[in-house]
């Protein structure tokens, strides 16, 4: 079958989503919606999509879509989705799947209670490069996974709601975060429950833009002994740094998909844009050959995509982004507390 689908959103994220969808085969967008009809009709032109509307409730709806696509910001995630769910609709929501785990969970009832496919876009355990480590891991290259260390970094967020906690949900910590806590379940083992957490917070350089965070550290310990630590940064200069090291009983895997790129240009004159969050256009530069591939958009889109033309129930659910958010809620009472704290939440796992 053709996916039929509804866009909501037509920034930043939605540019990833359609760079992704390309050479997935099987799907079509006929409407995107944005609060701004301008906006949705530039992006709409941008992409040959035949309808933009303001009418973001009417496009979920709709008797002739099959999907909504939620690229919207972290507030707007639980009213979407509810919705979503009372119109029947399958749903793929982007992460952080919340503000914090009460709106996960309300979500992941809605869409259960439901029986509507749910898909949560973490695109970290899509990444090819993260994938081929996960492959590695299955064939037992490096005995036990003992350890995954996660940097997730770069000089802050795009838009403005993002450095307003009440909208956001939180800093660094939650915008990265959710990226290397999935990061560290897909590679240790979803069947090895975060059982307690340990985080350091500060805001260190961005005192006049935000109320949250621009710097974390986090440590989760996993019920098998297992440790996850991850490095969350909105202060990083250089551009977007996304590193994974996955250390076993047998060997090491890492992964560097920003900066060990196979193409390398020195310009003087400024080549335009290379790569998300880049600083400068001259210089030496390091962009990655294909951006929305490499760094799990089009894998993503294309497993959701042939989810619900299979009716499958996709590897990534919202059932994996309450947990996400079960783990960031422990971390930010730990950075208070300045104590390990348990992860609490009805069935984190």
């Amino acid at each position: 079958m053709t996916v039929r689908i509804g866009l909501l959103g037509s920034g930043f994220l939605s540019t990833f989503y359609m760079q992704g969808l390309q050479n997935v085969a099987g799907w079509e967008i006929p409407v995107v919606a944005s609060p701004s009809i301008e906006h949705a009709r530039a992006f709409a032109q941008k992409w040959n999509i035949s309808e933009a509307t303001a009418d973001v409730h009417g496009v979920i709806g709709r008797k002739d879509i099959d999907l909504i696509l939620i690229a919207a910001p972290n507030f707007a995630h639980k009213d979407l989705v509810i919705r979503c769910a009372r119109a029947g609709k399958h749903v793929v929501c982007t992460k952080p799947l919340a503000r914090n785990r009460h709106e996960a969970r309300e979500m992941l009832d809605a869409v259960q209670v439901a029986g509507v496919l749910h898909g949560y876009g973490e695109t970290e355990v899509f990444s090819p490069a993260v994938m081929k480590a996960r492959e590695f891991v299955d064939r037992g290259g490096v005995g036990k996974v003992l350890t995954v260390r996660s940097r997730e970094a770069h000089s802050g967020p795009h838009s403005d709601w993002f450095w307003k906690k009440e909208l956001s949900g939180g800093g660094a910590m939650l915008d990265m975060g959710c990226h290397t806590i999935e990061a560290a379940r897909y590679l240790i083992g979803k069947e090895n429950k975060i059982v307690e957490v340990i985080a350091w917070t500060d805001r260190l350089v961005h005192h006049d833009r935000t109320d949250a965070e621009d710097n974390a550290v986090l440590l989760m310990r996993f019920e098998g002994g297992q440790l996850g630590q991850a490095e969350l940064s909105w202060t990083a200069r250089g551009g977007l740094d996304l590193r994974n090291e996955i250390y076993g009983t047998e060997g090491v895997i890492f992964t560097d998909v920003t900066r060990e790129t196979p193409i390398k240009v020195f310009s003087r004159s400024g080549v335009g844009y290379t790569v998300e969050k880049a600083e400068s256009e001259t210089g030496w530069l390091f962009p990655p050959v294909d951006e929305a591939w490499t760094y799990g958009y089009r894998e993503e889109m294309r497993h959701f995509i042939e989810c619900v033309a299979n009716g499958r129930t996709p590897r990534e659910t919202f059932a994996d982004g309450h947990i996400v958010n079960c783990v960031l809620d422990a971390a930010y009472r730990s950075a208070e507390s300045k104590r390990w704290e348990s992860v609490e939440g009805e069935g984190v796992g």
